[in-house]
């Protein structure tokens, strides 16, 4: 496939672009800063701010997937960035007619009890509270719309750089963990997740998570 990746240079969508080569597809990187990634065969990468709807829309024509590892960490206020963000690359995939956008997103609207999400626990961190909200608002936007097919894969509690193993479990809406009681999966393990949903389709316009 021709798969679109935004943030492809960062923690977890350089994962993502380093297990969609392996498999040989062709990826564009969608990046603030090109010149951060190594070259690759079946790689470019174009500048983008994805902000620009226009300019954003026109770098998406042709691909046949986006995936979005957009994050807003370099702002200050996190979760009004990254929704709008977001809604820019919702317009950009949908106006330039992307089959299927898959999302990186987060774990802390993952259900640890009935109808308890991690996000509005009592001792939920506080440094992680701006990207959560606006992954748990970009959520309820792609479930809100009808126009894209997408889906939104959220990793365990714990992502931490680590090797790839492809020993994991899928779940939806509630959080796993082992029998530890630990909620963990690497970049690695998370990427190989998103790119099997890439290649089967698994999980339309659903919601589903990954974790040892």
């Amino acid at each position: 496939m021709n798969i679109a990746i935004i943030g492809a240079s960062g923690f977890i969508g350089s994962a993502l672009t380093t297990e969609a080569l392996s498999r040989g597809h062709q990826v564009k990187a969608l990046v603030s800063r090109p010149e951060r990634l190594e070259l690759a065969e079946g790689l470019t990468a174009d500048k983008v701010d994805v902000l620009d709807t226009a300019s954003l829309t026109l770098a998406l024509a042709g691909v046949d997937l986006v995936l979005s590892a957009f994050s807003g960490h370099k702002e200050s206020d996190v979760a009004s960035y990254y929704i709008q963000g977001f809604q820019s690359i919702l317009a950009a995939t949908t106006e330039a007619k992307v089959p299927r956008l898959l999302v990186v997103g987060g774990a802390a609207s993952l259900e640890y009890a009935p109808g308890q999400m991690l996000l509005t626990s009592p001792d939920f961190p506080a440094a992680y509270l701006g990207t959560a909200q606006g992954a748990y608002q970009a959520l309820q936007l792609l479930k809100a719309q009808h126009q894209q097919n997408w889906s939104y894969l959220s990793p365990a509690a714990e992502i931490f750089p680590g090797e790839k193993t492809e020993r994991f479990r899928l779940g939806l809406d509630q959080l796993l963990t082992d029998v530890d009681g630990k909620s963990r999966i690497s970049t690695a393990d998370y990427a190989v997740a998103m790119l099997d949903e890439a290649e089967q389709n698994l999980h339309p316009k659903q919601r589903f998570c990954v974790a040892y």
